[in-house]
C-alpha cells in the first residue's frame, strides 16, 4: 500500500473514529519498537532539565509611540520543542524561533513554551488549555514538534493524529497561526540497526503523513522533520546530535530552527517569498495525501493549504537565525521536565 494511501486511512479513521490500523505487520512493528525501546534506554538518561527560555526577544525594536505590542509565539509538543539536550536557554528551538523571528518582523516577540519531555499527543490537549484558558490573548502563531514518542510507546496512529488535529482545531478556532513539525524519522537512531532501521523509518513517515493531512485540513502548516531537517544530521551526527545520540545538538537545534522559521514568518505573512510556486525548487501543487506522503520522505519540507482538496508543497529558503539578542529580558522559574525524549 503506497504510503499516501496509509496516511489517508490513517487521517481518516482519526476524523472519524476508526481504531487503530496496522501499518506495518503486526510482529515487525513490535520487533522495531523493542529494538528503539532497547536503544532509547541510553537516551535522555542523565540529561538535565531544559532550560526555560520564556520571555521577550526583540526588545531592541520596541521604539515607543503606538506600534503594535509584541509577537506572542508558543511552542508545544515534546523533548525536541522542549530543546532537551542543551544548557543555555538561547540554544533552545524556541529562543532561536523567537530570535529570529524578531529580526524579520523588526518587533519584540513574546515567547511561551509549554513543551514537556517525554509528552506524547495525548498531552497537546493540557498544552494547549494552558496557553487558551488563561487571560492572556492567544498566541499569534504556536509550533508543534510531536509524534517520536507516539512511535515508540505503540499510541495507535489514528489517536496519535486525532490528538494532534483536536489541539490544532482550539488553536485555530482561537485565531492561531499553527505549524506542525511532524514526526521524525526514528530510522536515524544510531542504535537501531538494520533490517529494522527501514522499518522504524516506515513508520514513521507514514505517521508524518497522516499529521499532516489531519493539520493541513484545519489550515495549519506542517514542515517534516525527517532526519531532523536536511543532510546537514545525516553528514555530521557527530556534530547535529547531542550526546545521547537521540536529541540535537546545539548546532542540530540551529539548523532545524533554520528549516522552520521561513515557515513561521510565511504564517504570518511576513516572509518575502511568496506562496507561489517555484518550479525551479521542484515545488508543486498537488492532493493533500501526495503532498504530504512527499513531505515526509524529504526532511524540511512544507505543506501549506491551498483550494479545496489541494495542497502546496514547498522548499523555501533558509535563513540563518540570529545569534545575538538570544536570551530573554525576564525569563520565568525554572519548571520540572520528564526526563523521557
Amino acid at each position: 500500500m503506497s504510503r499516501a494511501r496509509t496516511a489517508r486511512r490513517i487521517a481518516a479513521g482519526a476524523a472519524y473514529g476508526g481504531g487503530g490500523l496496522g501499518l506495518v505487520g503486526v510482529a515487525a512493528v513490535g520487533l522495531v519498537l523493542a529494538e528503539v525501546q532497547f536503544a532509547k534506554r541510553t537516551v535522555g538518561s542523565g540529561l538535565p532539565d531544559p532550560p526555560r527560555a520564556d520571555g521577550l526577544y526583540g526588545g531592541g525594536f520596541h521604539g515607543g509611540g503606538l506600534e503594535p505590542g509584541p509577537l506572542r509565539l508558543a511552542m508545544m509538543g515534546d523533548s525536541t520543542a522542549a530543546g532537551l539536550g542543551v544548557h543555555r536557554a538561547r540554544q533552545t528551538p524556541g529562543a532561536l524561533l523567537a530570535s529570529g523571528l524578531a529580526a524579520v518582523a523588526e518587533r519584540p516577540v513574546e515567547l511561551r513554551n509549554v513543551a514537556l519531555s517525554g509528552a506524547m499527543s495525548d498531552d497537546l490537549d493540557r498544552q494547549a488549555g494552558l496557553l487558551l484558558d488563561g487571560d492572556a490573548p492567544p498566541p499569534d502563531i504556536c509550533v508543534i514538534m510531536i509524534g517520536a514518542n507516539d512511535v515508540t510507546r505503540r499510541m495507535p496512529p489514528t489517536q496519535s493524529v486525532r490528538h494532534l488535529t483536536s489541539a490544532v482545531r482550539r488553536l485555530r478556532l482561537a485565531g492561531t497561526e499553527v505549524v506542525v513539525g511532524t514526526c521524525p524519522d526514528l530510522g536515524t537512531i544510531e542504535p537501531v540497526y538494520q533490517p529494522l532501521r527501514w522499518l522504524a523509518r516506515r513508520v514513521s513517515r507514514q505517521l508524518a503523513a497522516a499529521q499532516t493531512i489531519g493539520a493541513v485540513s484545519l489550515g495549519a502548516r506542517t514542515i517534516s522533520m525527517g532526519d531532523l531537517l536536511g543532510p546537514e544530521f545525516a553528514a555530521n551526527p557527530r556534530e547535529m546530535f547531542g550526546p545521547d545520540s537521540y536529541h540535537p545538538s546545539a548546532e542540530g537545534y540551529a539548523t532545524a530552527a533554520m528549516a522552520i522559521l521561513p515557515t513561521v514568518c510565511a504564517a504570518l505573512s511576513l516572509w518575502p517569498e511568496s506562496d507561489r510556486l517555484e518550479v525551479a525548487r521542484d515545488e508543486d501543487m498537488l492532493p493533500v495525501a501526495k503532498a504530504a506522503s512527499a513531505a515526509a520522505g524529504q526532511a524540511g519540507t512544507e505543506v501549506t493549504p491551498a483550494r479545496g482538496p489541494w495542497a502546496l508543497l514547498k522548499h523555501r529558503r533558509r535563513r540563518r537565525v540570529p545569534s545575538e539578542d538570544a536570551t530573554p529580558t525576564h525569563p520565568p522559574a525554572t519548571l520540572t521536565h520528564s526526563q523521557d525524549p
